[in-house]
């Protein structure tokens, strides 16, 4: 058996995986290095707008954002936003999660009104594609009652809550994770 390399699909499939252990484990740094590495040899073995290289481009900035580093954050969502509505089109999946994730970059840093313009679009275009009660369509209901509860918007933040928790419990059941939270 040939091992491949550092550069190697499988080498930096496992390094990717290794970021993101170092991510969810507040190694920020760890799994910033490592992001790096993956998201260059990406861009120069597959093309910067490839899906693999998008992915690494969007954990990272999610560890910017861990890191409260917003501006990064931002910018890094925004470019992978960009390619992904070029190369995935608008409403795939992962282009919807990196507007999902730069909604709540908006959130962090106060900017309310933006986050609640993707929140909303986030929201209505997975309740098309996916159908109000999928799990996805759920997270961003849940999303955007957060966003009109850091606003000080209770009514609405409690009324979108609500149909979160009855969906939940009718599509997930009363006892899972995701109902409990």
């Amino acid at each position: 058996m040939k091992i491949g390399g550092a550069e190697d699909k499988d080498t930096l499939d496992s390094t990717a995986m290794l970021a993101e252990t170092y991510r969810l484990e507040g190694r920020w740094g760890e799994a910033e290095q490592l992001f790096v590495q993956v998201m260059e040899t990406r861009k120069t073995k597959l093309g910067a707008d490839h899906p693999s290289t998008l992915t690494s481009m969007a954990l990272l900035a999610s560890t910017y954002r861990n890191q409260g580093r917003w501006e990064e954050a931002e910018q890094l969502f925004v470019q992978v936003i960009e390619m992904s509505k070029t190369k995935l089109g608008a409403e795939h999946p992962d282009t919807l999660t990196s507007m999902a994730n730069l909604a709540s970059t908006y959130s962090d840093q106060g900017r309310w009104e933006e986050a609640e313009q993707l929140d909303v679009q986030v929201m209505e275009t997975r309740k098309t594609k996916l159908g109000a009660d999928h799990p996805d369509t759920l997270t961003s209901m849940a999303n955007l009652a957060s966003t009109y509860s850091d606003q000080g918007r209770w009514e609405e933040a409690e009324q979108l809550e609500v149909q979160v928790i009855e969906m939940s419990k009718t599509k997930l059941g009363a006892d899972h994770p995701d109902t409990l939270t």
